[in-house]
């Protein structure tokens, strides 16, 4: 069987391959930094990798001219994988990557935000600096978002993070989080094509799951690139950037349609605990068995690339934890309707 050919045109990838000569010592870290900056990631030594396009390429090409410069070697080139590394194992990569740097920011949003002061005067000194931080974390929000080229999930969160730390601070909110405050009309968004990023993980799965239990019976739903999409009239975006609903505050997407919808139903409160916790990462309610859940859906979500059958297993989870919490709850009502008075 002969191998299959590939033209540079159908290729998917840019890889870089180099050697970079042990003096001066510090080159080689900065080479490291200027690919960092340019988003790509090491698939293995001295092979780093980014999507293929004329932007992606122009910034490989001047990483390779600088390391040539210096008496080095580097070789770029257009690559589809034929073996080993799969597509979908690269732009997990760069996932995870993303993620980590989402992290940070959010991380680092929701310090400022605990060490802020419960009252801040207009003219405090304190209020300029900490207007001064969220300046800062916007700009490297942007510019991590220039390199998210799958659509990490971590966005959301840092990006919630953000804008909670700005409400504290008194400025105005995002429009997509203006959108959300107002209370949706059920009746309204019945049918309807729900639309979030692809490669849905655990926020994404269990209000996927939540729409269809609770919301919408008959909904669909359709899985796009996690920038540049713009909904069409029918359809209801979630979980992803500026989307109808997304994160707000603190809270992730599955909290939000819960609050969204009143739906106060017995067993909802602590999965919606569960997904906060394995989302947004801060341990804010800490429940035992969550670090269990997060593993079963990662299970899921590596035995299962396509995102509709991720939803339809998993919700057979989200399904067994419902019934077993609102069983708990009912349990406790009436053990504490026994008790004599």
């Amino acid at each position: 069987m002969k191998p299959a050919k590939v033209a540079a045109a159908d290729a998917r990838w840019l890889l870089l391959i180099h050697h970079i000569p042990p003096k001066p010592s510090y080159f080689r870290a900065k080479v490291g930094r200027r690919l960092q900056r340019i988003g790509a990631v090491a698939i293995k030594n001295a092979v780093y990798v980014l999507p293929k396009a004329e932007q992606t390429q122009e910034d490989m090409q001047w990483v390779a001219r600088e390391i040539v410069a210096e008496g080095g070697d580097a070789t770029l080139c257009a690559a589809s994988l034929v073996d080993g590394l799969r597509d979908e194992q690269v732009e997990a990569l760069f996932q995870a990557a993303r993620d980590t740097d989402y992290a940070q920011i959010g991380d680092e949003a929701r310090r400022i935000a605990g060490q802020m002061p419960s009252r801040l005067g207009r003219d405090d000194s304190r209020r300029s600096e900490i207007q001064s931080d969220v300046v800062r974390l916007k700009k490297r929000l942007a510019e991590i978002g220039a390199i998210d080229f799958f659509g990490a999930s971590g966005r959301e969160s840092a990006e919630a993070a953000l804008s909670s730390l700005e409400k504290r601070l008194g400025d105005p909110p995002k429009a997509g989080v203006a959108r959300a405050s107002a209370r949706p009309q059920r009746d309204a968004y019945q049918g309807r094509t729900w639309v979030t990023r692809k490669s849905v993980h655990v926020d994404r799965i269990a209000s996927a799951w939540l729409v269809r239990r609770f919301i919408d019976p008959k909904a669909s739903f359709k899985f796009v690139p996690g920038q540049g999409y713009s909904a069409k009239r029918d359809e209801v975006t979630f979980d992803m950037f500026e989307a109808e609903f997304t994160h707000v505050g603190d809270r992730c997407t599955f909290e939000v349609l819960v609050e969204q919808f009143e739906l106060h139903k017995p067993g909802l409160s602590s999965i919606a605990e569960i997904v906060h916790d394995i989302d947004v990462k801060d341990g804010k309610f800490g429940r035992a068995e969550t670090a269990g859940v997060a593993s079963l859906v990662a299970g899921l979500a590596l035995l299962n690339r396509e995102d509709e059958k991720r939803i339809e297993l998993a919700s057979s989870l989200f399904d067994a934890l419902y019934e077993l919490y609102r069983a708990k709850r009912s349990d406790r009502r009436s053990t504490e309707r026994s008790k004599p008075s």
